[in-house]
């Protein structure tokens, strides 16, 4: 039997698009093995947000070849995407599959395999305009399964490559959403998430549905006791996103608002398409009808002409604000957007800087949320084992994770549990039952 090992680089859209790769594998009589093991075919699936990503995907590149030099290497993925050439001149790699006919792969490596050589199949992604259906197919686990619901995004924000990487907005069908929750329920699973590259831009392609109608179907689907959704932009919160939020009892409160600056002349420099004031209306109105939401968001540090006085008014926005949880970055001069040649490009030291103290205000305000659920009896479905082998954790419906005293036959099952103490950036409870 043939063996093929995964690398998964990036984002949840990667990962479930990699637990579609291994369905196709695995249909084919593979045996996946683990990435450090010899295989005869090592698929990794890049990212390239940052520099950092593109760096860490050419070095498990080499490693792959390094396990078993016989081997055959597929790059795809954005990286692969956004740079086929560079990707291709990296020794080793015998195939470059980008961001769409990844369900072909087999059909390369068996050419691959009697031909010999190098194969690039990368096309032009700004030319697709139908969503590629790559249903995933190898879930590990039996708790919590994303669901890719859409394709592509037409935002161009000034620093982000990933337009570039995939493309135009494409929608998946409802009935193939729909099929795929329903399979995902039956197998025993308890919560999805649906995501995208962009899901606020969900039908916008195909008309005669919105993301909200794509979830309200969703929640009908019998056995899937929660529901989340991926990022989404602050514009998404209208009216009449809020009364559906708050009609549908397995939508969990938790969303995650992106913000990338509270500063308005920097989200213009980015060329994101509200000011801070706007995204302080939306929050407001959201909490207006949900007062204990969990909101979570991005921010970045760095941009360029980013100044001292910029940064403290975005500080002093997230600490308004009082999300619930904050996922700081610096920002990433990547080749091929606006913002790679912008002026005033910010030193790496005064983004270091920036970024810790960030940091350390997104640990309060998660502490300060998390604080006020203290006592309180919450539903937590149950994840998986923590590293001491001795607890359990799993996350409450407002995102809150908590660990647990507990046997590890709880995985998968949703646990009443008191909320007890603050431990860092999680609590700790006591089942109450």
């Amino acid at each position: 039997m043939k063996k093929v090992a995964f690398y998964t680089l990036g984002c949840k859209v990667n990962q479930y698009e990699t637990d579609a790769l291994k369905g196709l594998f695995l249909g084919e009589n593979y045996e996946i093995v683990d990435f450090e093991q010899p295989a005869d075919v090592y698929v990794i699936n890049t990212c390239t947000v940052t520099s950092l990503s593109d760096r860490k995907s050419r070095q498990m590149i080499r490693k792959a070849k390094k396990n078993n030099p016989n081997s055959i290497v597929a790059v795809v993925g954005c990286y692969a995407q956004t740079s086929p050439d560079e990707v291709a001149d990296i020794p080793g790699v015998n195939l470059v599959l980008g961001t769409r006919d990844r369900n072909r792969i087999l059909d390369y490596i068996r050419d691959i395999e009697k031909n010999g050589g190098k194969l690039n199949a990368v096309s032009d992604i700004m030319k697709s305009r139908e969503y590629e259906e790559l249903r995933g197919g190898s879930y590990e686990s039996r708790t919590r399964a994303y669901i890719k619901i859409q394709e592509g995004c037409t935002q161009f924000c000034s620093y982000c490559i990933i337009p570039y990487a995939r493309g135009p907005v494409r929608s998946r069908s409802p009935e193939d959403i729909l099929s795929e929750v329903e399979n995902l329920a039956r197998a025993g699973f308890r919560e999805v998430v649906l995501t995208g590259i962009h899901i606020a831009s969900y039908g916008r392609d195909i008309g005669g549905i919105s993301l909200m109608d794509i979830v309200r179907k969703v929640h009908e689907v019998d056995g899937i006791e929660r529901l989340r959704l991926g990022s989404i932009e602050p514009t998404t919160i209208t009216r009449d996103f809020v009364e559906t939020a708050i009609s549908l009892p397995k939508l969990c409160p938790h969303f995650h608002i992106s913000l990338q600056s509270g500063c308005t002349r920097t989200l213009k420099r980015m060329n994101r398409k509200y000011t801070a004031d706007e995204y302080r209306e939306s929050l407001a109105y959201l909490r207006k009808f949900m007062p204990e939401v969990a909101v979570t968001t991005d921010v970045m540090v760095g941009f360029p002409g980013e100044t001292e006085e910029d940064f403290e008014e975005s500080f002093r926005f997230v600490e308004e604000m009082n999300f619930a949880k904050v996922h700081v970055f610096k920002y990433s001069r990547r080749k091929g957007t606006p913002a790679a040649s912008f002026p005033d490009q910010v030193d790496p030291a005064v983004k270091e800087k920036r970024s810790k103290r960030m940091i350390e205000l997104s640990l309060r305000k998660t502490v300060e949320y998390n604080q006020k659920f203290i006592g309180r009896v919450m539903p937590v479905l149950v994840e998986q084992e923590t590293g001491d082998g001795k607890t359990v954790e799993g996350l409450t419906p407002n995102y809150i994770r908590v660990v647990l005293e507990g046997d590890i036959n709880l995985k998968g099952s949703i646990k009443n549990v008191i909320l007890k103490n603050i431990a860092g950036d999680h609590v700790t409870g006591v089942l109450a039952d």
